[in-house]
């Protein structure tokens, strides 16, 4: 399984690929948080906290993230490759996992830099060092778990087609529908709005954000992450035989 990532990590950075998700990533959060003038902008907003980079994370996670993940298996099967993988004396679990780490610590990678903005947020409140350091915290560990679901989602459609463009649509479409759709449904089922918007990424994102970190919102996260994962191996098993 470390090879496995290892080679991830290694061909993400042998190409322009991490360097470019990285930059992008960091470059669209702040242009939104200190340049654009909207209600992302940290600046305007006339408080010190970072729940604008919160919100608007995900939704720019929801497209760089299958960006990275499209090419997992979808490209191993275009050069015909996938064969030779799964006949490495390691489990299918081992190869997936793999696959998942390596693309879960490029974007790990990309949002340690924005732990900079805490940081200057500190220094401009009033008094200095004003910042709900607990809201933060909590924010960005459900960050880390949006991040691993996502990922895990990314993976899984990586091995439904071999055109990287057929997986990123289906890996954003996926991950739309679990972060927005069930609190979309929820809008229009009065009476049951608060069970459908439980199945929802958003809403257990939000949860952990106040700072409070529930074990509820933990296991949810892990299941679908599980979820997926499993979903990947099926597949792979599939294709094996």
């Amino acid at each position: 399984m470390k090879s496995i990532a290892l080679r991830e990590i290694k061909s993400f950075f042998g190409s322009p690929i991490g360097y470019l998700v990285i930059a992008i990533f960091l470059l669209l959060n702040g242009l939104f948080l200190w340049v654009f003038d909207g209600e992302y902008n940290i600046l305007q907003s006339g408080f010190a906290d970072l729940s604008p980079f919160f919100t608007l994370s995900p939704w720019i996670l929801i497209f760089l993230i299958p960006a990275v993940t499209m090419r997992s298996f979808s490209d191993e099967k275009k050069q015909g490759t996938i064969e030779l993988l799964l006949t490495k004396p390691l489990s299918i679990w081992q190869i997936v996992n793999g696959k998942f780490l390596g693309s879960f610590l490029l974007i790990v990678i990309a949002l340690v830099p924005t732990l900079v903005y805490v940081y200057v947020i500190s220094s401009l409140g009033s008094p200095e060092g004003n910042i709900d350091l607990g809201s933060t915290m909590g924010s960005y560990f459900g960050l880390l778990f949006l991040v691993a679901a996502y990922t895990a989602i990314g993976i899984f459609t990586s091995t439904l087609s071999e055109n990287q463009i057929v997986a990123f649509l289906l890996s954003v479409f996926l991950c739309f529908i679990f972060y927005f759709g069930f609190q979309g449904i929820a809008n229009y089922a009065k009476g049951f709005d608060e069970v459908i918007s439980m199945f929802g990424m958003d809403y257990h994102f939000k949860s952990m954000s106040r700072g409070v970190i529930d074990t509820r919102d933990v296991l949810y996260f892990i299941s679908i992450s599980f979820l997926f994962l499993s979903f990947t191996v099926f597949k792979l098993k599939s294709l094996k035989s």
